[in-house]
């Protein structure tokens, strides 16, 4: 699939989706609030971009995606210990009040955790643990994936402050209106800590690579990965920033409160396309 500024075109089994939605008078679904995270690291002159496969059996199975889900109940407690950006200061950025923008941030570094084994968080405002994936650490992770415990939990019960901070805000995505699942998506980058190592570890995924985003992008394109447009979309703009710093420095003006909703044209052309808007 190519994305172009006119949008791009779309595939036969989601025309024949809008079709129905539209023929029935559908409902659009409420959106869930969700948050994604792209993991960049530095790779020779460049970067690259961890990326998951989610198993077949979930929405938008088969399909590679960034490390992220939706937001939890526990992403909403207020007695963690938070460096960086306040929650206003966030709900400015991201067009949300305070607390709810504390849940999406928190939903990130949480999802991030449990998807790929990388904690945003340290011992104070200026210090990042280091490797996490070991048996004793693996084993908070997996509590934290079942529910068994909370994510401020687990950052009370070993003295640790969630670093929002780094978390870079870069947009929000809304999935179309005939999809029975929708998401409310925002997505954050984040430079992988010092010392950490991401691993395989979600049950939710069956694959995990890193990839320059240009390269990714490419392959996409190919037929060789499958990905959805949020994600091809915006490995294209982080491939534009061209290194890291630059990566950082784009994330700083970015838009992440206006949401972006492909909308399908007109289901009865004979070419319908996707726009973004």
């Amino acid at each position: 699939m190519t994305i172009d500024p006119d949008g791009f075109p779309a595939p036969p089994a989601l025309v024949e989706h809008a079709r129905r939605f539209r023929a029935e008078g559908g409902v659009p679904a409420v959106p869930r609030v969700a948050a994604t995270v792209l993991l960049l690291r530095p790779a020779g002159p460049g970067f690259e971009v961890y990326l998951i496969r989610r198993v077949a059996a979930m929405t938008f199975g088969g399909m590679y995606a960034f490390p992220g889900g939706g937001v939890d109940r526990s992403d909403s407690e207020t007695h963690l210990d938070w460096a960086g950006p306040t929650p206003a200061e966030w709900g400015e950025r991201l067009g949300l009040a305070p607390d709810a923008a504390q849940a999406v941030v928190c939903a990130a570094a949480r999802e991030v955790f449990e998807e790929a084994g990388v904690l945003l968080a340290g011992a104070d405002a200026a210090s990042v643990v280091g490797d996490v994936s070991g048996d004793d650490w693996e084993a908070a992770r997996v509590a934290l994936e079942q529910r068994e415990v909370g994510f401020a939990g687990l950052l009370a019960d070993r003295g640790l402050t969630l670093r929002s901070d780094l978390l870079l805000p870069w947009s929000r995505w809304i999935t179309p209106e005939f999809e029975p699942r929708r998401f409310d998506t925002y997505f954050f980058v984040a430079l992988l800590p010092e010392g950490q190592r991401p691993r395989h570890v979600s049950r939710e995924a069956d694959r995990t690579l890193w990839l320059p985003p240009a390269d990714a992008r490419a392959k996409a394109e190919a037929g060789e990965l499958n990905m959805l447009p949020p994600t091809l979309v915006t490995l294209g703009q982080v491939a534009a920033a061209g290194d890291l710093t630059g990566v950082v420095r784009a994330a700083a003006t970015r838009d992440a409160a206006t949401p972006v909703t492909p909308h399908l044209d007109d289901p009865d052309n004979d070419t319908p396309h996707f726009r973004l808007r």
